[in-house]
């Protein structure tokens, strides 16, 4: 038990840490998207002359905000769960559903991850249409931003969700063994097995 809750404090912390991390970014990522768009409403229909670079600048920012907060809304039990079924069973039958569940998702996330791959790769074969680094700027020729940009947000968020599934993964094997009388766990984690139900 000792060992266990080793690793679940170390994963607890760094999940944590890059969790904050990705909520910032994720929060930039939708304030950018929103403005972006406003942008485009702006030049459609004020001005009768749209620009090419809003709508795939906001499809950019969504896939990225989506990569990044899937993970903390899994870790805190955000997702859409059906709940009838677990709410039924006794509390060790729910808990091993729940285990069930966790390990079944994260069969689903590794082959995500290693499919995922190959589709990245593919993102350095082709460029943008429209949104570009603007090396212009310093003098230099602007460049096409590479697909592979984009095509990353959605990875990597497989990989978050990964992490955070092997935590969701550990404390239930936790709760098993202690009989959820545990009380150690961080409190944003309370509902969580619910959520992946």
């Amino acid at each position: 038990m000792g060992f266990l809750n080793g690793v679940l404090k170390v994963l607890d912390k760094l999940n944590s840490a890059v969790l904050k991390v990705c909520g910032a970014i994720g929060i930039i990522a939708i304030a950018a998207m929103v403005v972006a768009i406003l942008i485009q409403v702006f030049f459609r229909y004020v001005l009768g002359n749209a620009l090419p670079w809003p709508d795939e600048l906001a499809r950019f920012c969504m896939l990225w905000m989506t990569g990044l907060m899937a993970p903390i809304a899994y870790r805190q039990g955000g997702f859409v769960a059906i709940d009838m079924l677990p709410d039924l069973l006794g509390k060790r039958a729910a808990s091993l559903l729940s285990l069930l569940l966790l390990f079944i998702s994260l069969l689903v996330l590794v082959m995500g991850i290693k499919l995922g791959m190959k589709h990245v790769n593919s993102g350095w074969l082709f460029s943008s249409s429209s949104l570009k680094v603007p090396l212009s700027l310093i003098g230099m020729k602007s460049v096409k931003l590479k697909l592979v940009y984009m095509y990353s947000s959605l990875w990597i968020g497989l990989i978050l969700l990964t992490a955070v599934n092997i935590e969701l993964l550990l404390r239930s094997i936790k709760d098993l063994i202690v009989g959820g009388n545990d009380t150690d766990d961080s409190p944003q984690l309370a509902e969580s097995a619910r959520g992946t139900n």
